[in-house]
């Protein structure tokens, strides 16, 4: 319920600065772009494919996180993969919101050109106005938020959480292709310039590479004095198999307790810890 509430409630101040950034924005030439003059242009009539396929890999990336409920699987965590997920993408809309606010530019898509009357926005006549952010139109064909893509945020956290906890090679290689289509596809659309794109790749990637592992109140799943939050993929544990193993042939317990002195009682091991001596044992007293 409280990954519920944060989630939607992230969503709303995201919406919330979109829809603010909207008013500020003013409709001009469409800036030189080099992924405008290689993509050809997909046109309004075909604006939906990038949807299409954004909505796929949302669809897809959700179902997987819940299909321990259906298979009866305990390869991850939902809630914990979810807590996750939304740390990652809460810190990434953050920084999204400081980049176009601190400069807005001619917004590229059809309904944010010159002469479209949904280009700007009147001023608003009382702050509930603003706070209801006209959804869910005001969010489709909102204008001014570009730097970086909020598309390319959901599509990059998805696509690099199941790399970390996914089991399946093929998908991981399938999931990173589709998301270089998906970027292709929305400077295609003309939805942003292809530096939002680039912004987004290599932003969300240092967001999800600092919170995963620098953070303290997100302690390191390899690390013995800190819980299991998440499982292990099948690459930690091939290198935590390794860690062990160069332990051993060093001379090196993995755990102190494995050396404690331990007595043998009718063929069953006992530590000695429980009190129990060879002498006693053998006489039976």
């Amino acid at each position: 319920m409280t990954l519920y509430i944060g989630r939607e409630a992230s969503k709303y101040i995201h919406g919330l600065a979109a829809r603010g950034v909207h008013y500020l924005h003013r409709p001009g030439p469409i800036l030189q772009d080099i992924g405008f003059f290689l993509l050809p242009e997909l046109g309004q009539d075909k604006a939906y494919i990038s949807e299409t396929v954004f909505t796929f890999i949302f669809l897809s990336f959700v179902l997987w996180t819940f299909h321990p409920f259906i298979f009866k699987s305990k390869k991850i965590y939902t809630v914990l993969v979810w807590c996750r997920v939304l740390a990652f993408l809460v810190a990434s809309q953050i920084l999204r919101i400081v980049t176009f606010y601190s400069t807005q530019l001619p917004g590229p898509n059809y309904h944010c050109r010159e002469g479209s009357k949904l280009a700007t926005l009147p001023k608003p006549d009382s702050m509930l106005e603003v706070l209801l952010i006209n959804f869910p139109r005001g969010v489709i064909y909102g204008c001014g938020d570009l730097i970086f893509s909020s598309h390319m945020i959901f599509t990059l956290v998805f696509v690099l959480t199941y790399q970390k906890y996914g089991t399946r090679r093929c998908i991981k290689q399938f999931a990173w292709l589709v998301a270089v289509i998906q970027s292709l596809l929305i400077v295609a659309s003309r939805k942003h310039y292809t530096v939002d794109i680039v912004v987004a790749w290599y932003t969300v990637n240092l967001v999800v590479f600092f919170i995963d592992k620098k953070l303290p109140e997100l302690p390191d799943r390899t690390s013995g004095s800190s819980p299991l939050l998440l499982p292990l993929s099948s690459k930690d544990k091939d290198s935590k198999t390794k860690e062990e193993n160069h332990k051993l042939m060093n001379g090196n317990s993995v755990d102190p307790a494995d050396w404690r002195p331990r007595t043998q009682v009718n063929g069953k091991i006992l530590e000695d810890a429980n009190g129990i001596h060879v002498d006693t044992a053998m006489t039976g007293v």
